[in-house]
């Protein structure tokens, strides 16, 4: 699709998001809905000003709509890189369906910050409830990889190939962390470039770094 016409669409939808608050000036959903088209377009300033204006006119209404606002105003700062603001948000997210989603965004804004540990507390809340959600198992391996720990990492991305075998990302950590522990490696790289290649080039960078980690643990055994 040309940019031109990119363009165009996203204009038609702005104006259909924007009619549907004016058609219904009482119903929170719909200024979340643009908000959250707002983000798409990284127009993060004015998906905070219409969040705001929202919060102002429904949080005292009802407990459900403070929830989504709040939650979706989160989502602004996360999406912006503003991951303390978004922490904020988040925490004040008590609405039973939205707080598994609301514990993930805050794990994630924790990660934003290189805070895996407290990151792994929300994401192992949240799993609570979603043992086998792929997308809350494959963080907690990002975090465990980042900690340090491979071996529990295995695990999780384990539970992520037997749902989806075709998962690139899941399959790239996977060589990353055989590798790291002396297993075979080839097949999951193979499998991360054919599944996303994309993540694929992107993450290379890492290999020489596990490289080199396997070189200066192996130097220490040597000694």
């Amino acid at each position: 699709m040309n940019n031109d016409k990119k363009q165009k669409q996203a204009e038609e939808t702005l104006h259909k998001l924007v009619k549907d608050i004016d058609n219904h000036p009482h119903d929170y959903r719909t200024y979340y809905d643009l908000s959250a088209f707002l983000i798409q377009l990284k127009s993060y300033t004015q998906a905070e000003e219409l969040l705001m204006k929202a919060l102002g006119l429904f949080a005292n209404q009802s407990k459900k709509a403070k929830n989504v606002l709040t939650y979706g105003l989160g989502n602004v700062y996360y999406s912006a890189g503003e991951f303390e603001k978004a922490i904020q948000q988040f925490q004040q997210v008590t609405n039973k369906n939205l707080q598994s989603d609301a514990y993930v965004m805050l794990a994630q804004s924790y990660m934003g910050q290189k805070n895996y540990k407290k990151a792994l507390v929300f994401l192992l809340t949240a799993q609570e409830t979603a043992k086998q959600d792929p997308s809350i198992n494959l963080l907690i391996g990002q975090c465990l990889i980042a900690l340090g720990d491979f071996k529990q990492a295995k695990g999780y991305y384990d539970l992520v190939l037997k749902s989806n075998p075709h998962n690139g990302e899941a399959n790239f950590n996977q060589g990353l962390i055989a590798m790291v522990l002396g297993e075979p490696f080839e097949g999951y790289f193979k499998n991360a470039e054919k599944y996303d290649k994309l993540y694929f080039d992107k993450e290379q960078g890492k290999l020489s770094d596990i490289e080199k980690f396997i070189q200066i643990r192996k130097e220490k055994q040597d000694k």
